[in-house]
């Protein structure tokens, strides 16, 4: 009986070659006992089985298309150079490549700006008054005052100064001039003048930050043998770094201090007040406050607060249970009792003064913990507001 594959191929025979004259099934058996049979085991190909398939495949035949041939579109090579179609999805990526390669990148890198010139700036500015802008390129002349200019603007800001006592005017002005001289490298007596007179308004005024920017440059200048009034902006040195509590800063200002400079009375007098708070000595220090040379008193009103404060926490270990405010007034400075007493309430100390046979008393044994627990936090903290 045949195999079934036999039965299939003979029924494709028989259609195919059914009005052919030859019986079919014979037809179709004979043609299947005459196919050749491949072994059953034999599952490799060999080489002679490649040469045998090109000679007798028609896919491999020469009329048919190669492999090459057969790629889709094998002319038309994707470039960067041409324009894609509107439907690619990377059209927009090969645009911004293109731009960036061809200038049409707008890159957002700044060139450097050009260096400064080698000398100063020589100002042709004649107005007497000019705001004060911070420079954020190179100065340009006409925007400058010159040197003779300025002359005449620090003569009209004393005028005002006097007449208006306006600060922030005052202030403004003197930092444009500052600026000017600055950037025309002009260092003589007359800038020395212009950074005390500045140092001197801002001290009058507590603008610390203004001040120890001044003090800064007068240091600088002095150091190149200019003119100017620098025992007395030493003594107002010392007195700087005793209210911030600077010791470092302190102990530098007075080892660069000569044997000549300790004899000087404004220098005397900061060294003093240093001693007398180091020892605790509250009493001398009271009295120093009430005979400041020059301008140093704002400098101690600064921090005389905070010596009254732990000098009446001291009164009040010491003085039990009560003592007059008189006494008070007298060793704190004060001007008169009723400052004295308003200072106690300004520290919740009002139910500590009592009126007895025509005088005020202090309570000191019961205000003992206010007072010291006032007197540590004044000296925790302490505004060093323009430290540099």
């Amino acid at each position: 009986m045949p195999l079934p594959q036999h039965i299939i191929q003979g029924n494709r025979l028989q259609a195919l070659y059914g009005h052919g004259g030859i019986g079919t099934t014979s037809a179709v058996l004979a043609h299947a006992q005459f196919q050749p049979q491949t072994p059953a085991n034999d599952k490799k190909r060999k080489s002679t089985d490649f040469s045998q398939a090109d000679q007798s495949s028609p896919w491999r035949s020469a009329t048919r298309p190669s492999l090459q041939d057969r790629i889709s579109k094998p002319t038309a090579a994707l470039s960067l150079d041409e324009p894609l179609s509107a439907k690619s999805k990377f059209q927009k990526q090969a645009e911004k490549r293109q731009r960036r390669f061809d200038g049409g990148y707008k890159s957002t890198y700044r060139s450097p700006s050009p260096p400064p010139t080698a000398g100063p700036v020589v100002g042709t500015c004649t107005d007497l008054e000019k705001r004060y802008l911070r420079l954020t390129a190179a100065p340009k002349p006409s925007m400058v005052r010159p040197e003779q200019i300025l002359h005449q603007t620090l003569d009209l800001l004393k005028k005002k100064w006097r007449k208006d006592q306006n600060y922030n005017y005052i202030c403004d002005q003197f930092k444009s001039m500052r600026q000017d001289l600055t950037v025309q490298r002009i260092r003589n007596d007359f800038t020395v003048s212009v950074y005390e007179i500045h140092a001197r308004i801002a001290l009058e005024k507590g603008d610390l930050g203004e001040y120890n920017q001044c003090q800064t440059q007068l240091r600088a200048l002095y150091g190149m043998g200019l003119k100017g009034s620098p025992v007395e902006f030493k003594a107002y040195r010392i007195l700087y770094f005793i209210h911030t509590a600077n010791r470092t800063a302190l102990n530098d200002a007075i080892a660069d201090l000569t044997p000549a400079d300790k004899e000087e009375r404004a220098i005397k007098h900061a060294l003093s007040v240093r001693s007398a708070l180091a020892l605790g000595n509250y009493h001398k220090f009271f009295q120093l406050y009430l005979d400041v040379p020059n301008m140093g008193a704002y400098l101690m009103d600064m921090f005389v607060k905070r010596e009254r404060l732990a000098a009446l926490a001291n009164i009040c270990k010491a003085y039990k249970p009560d003592l007059k405010l008189r006494y008070i007034t007298e060793e704190l400075a004060f001007e008169h009792d009723a400052e004295a007493a308003q200072f106690i309430i300004d520290h919740n100390g009002q139910h500590l003064l009592e009126e007895r046979d025509d005088t005020i008393v202090f309570l000191a044994g019961k205000a003992m913990g206010l007072f010291d627990t006032a007197r540590s936090e004044a000296f925790r903290r302490v505004d060093l507001k323009g430290q540099i």
